[in-house]
Parts: structure tokens; C-alpha cells; sequence
């Protein structure tokens, strides 16, 4: 007769300074207090309702990982019904032990409970492992999500921005490039 060392529960508000060293790459850059308390709110959130599920996975009785599963629509624009799995993150210790099979089979079932066709989930893009996982288990790329400071994204927007003289008037890295050609063209050749 098999066990399986793996057994997975509903986290609790007493998981939440072990789900913010595990999710450090998901969570906000803040102090540890205030992602204590953002965790303590997404739990208490996802307990209260029934779209959504936070569990723990347990290793012969040693928290090993967790998953964040929520019932939505694809996105807001295509409202097919899925299932997400955020940050199926399992312990180093604790990978390759049928951690990380058991948090998305549990995503799967949360799925089929709810009679949704679809399970989304996502692994940090520097995550080979993770992706590698994700891709063995069937799930596909769907599209590359991006991120940047706003203050970053507005500094590139306004240099493209075209400068407020003439309608058309080129930019300024245009009028550099430009000249650098023409400079090119009227080099002798050799």
C-alpha cells in the first residue's frame, strides 16, 4: 500500500509569512509587515468566496507549497470561463516530490467542480523549470505579459513623442538618425 507524503488544505491567516517567502517573485516590493498583511486579505478573501481557492501543500506534515486558484473569464475581453492557477510555487526542497502535480491537479478539479473547460496559469518568465512544468502538463503559451513602471513606460512615450513644432516634424532621435545617414551616404566608399 502507497501514501502519498503530499496532502493539500485551505491556507490560513497563519500561512501568510510562509506564503510571502514563497511568492517573493508575485507579491508587491514592499516591507514584510505590509505583505504579511496584503497576504492576510487575499486569504481571508479567497475563503469568503467561492471563485476563489488558497491552498497550502503539505509534505509529510512541512508546508511545501501553495497555489492561488480563481474562477473568472479568460480576460475581460473573452469571457470563455477559466480557472487560474497564480504562482503554483513549491519549495526547493521540496520539488520533484509531487508538490507541484498535486497544486494543479487540485486547479483541475476546482476546474471540473465548476464545470469550467479551461485552466490558466502562469510561471515567471526567467522560470525554466516552471515553464518547462506548466508545458508538460499541456498548458500553452497564450501571450507574453509585460511590465513596466509607469514612470518608465511615460519617460518613453514622451520621447517618441513628436516635439511641438510642425505637424510631422520628425523627432529628435529621428533628426539624429536621419543625419547620421546622410553622413554615411556622402562618405567615399572604401
Amino acid at each position: 500500500m502507497s501514501r502519498t507524503l503530499v496532502a493539500l488544505r485551505e491556507a490560513h491567516v497563519g500561512d501568510a509569512s510562509f506564503l510571502v517567502g514563497l511568492w517573493q517573485d508575485s507579491i508587491r516590493p514592499a516591507d514584510t509587515q505590509e505583505q504579511i498583511a496584503d497576504l492576510e486579505l487575499v486569504i481571508k478573501g479567497a475563503a469568503e468566496s467561492p471563485e476563489q481557492r488558497l491552498l497550502v501543500a503539505e509534505y509529510d506534515g512541512e508546508r511545501a507549497g501553495a497555489v492561488y486558484l480563481r474562477a473568472t473569464t479568460f480576460g475581460p475581453l473573452n469571457l470563455e470561463p477559466t480557472v487560474q492557477a497564480f504562482s503554483p510555487h513549491v519549495v526547493d526542497c521540496f520539488q520533484r516530490r509531487g508538490v507541484g502535480h498535486a497544486l494543479m491537479e487540485a486547479a483541475v478539479t476546482f476546474a471540473e467542480e465548476l464545470g469550467i473547460g479551461h485552466v490558466a496559469s502562469a510561471a515567471p518568465s526567467g522560470s525554466r523549470d516552471g515553464n518547462r512544468f506548466l508545458a508538460r502538463l499541456g498548458l500553452g503559451p497564450q501571450g507574453v505579459i509585460r511590465l513596466a513602471p509607469t514612470v518608465t513606460i511615460r519617460g518613453r512615450l514622451d520621447a517618441a513623442r513628436p516635439s511641438g513644432r510642425a505637424r510631422g516634424s520628425r523627432s529628435h532621435l529621428g533628426q539624429v538618425l536621419a543625419a547620421r545617414r546622410s553622413m554615411r551616404r556622402s562618405q567615399p566608399a572604401g
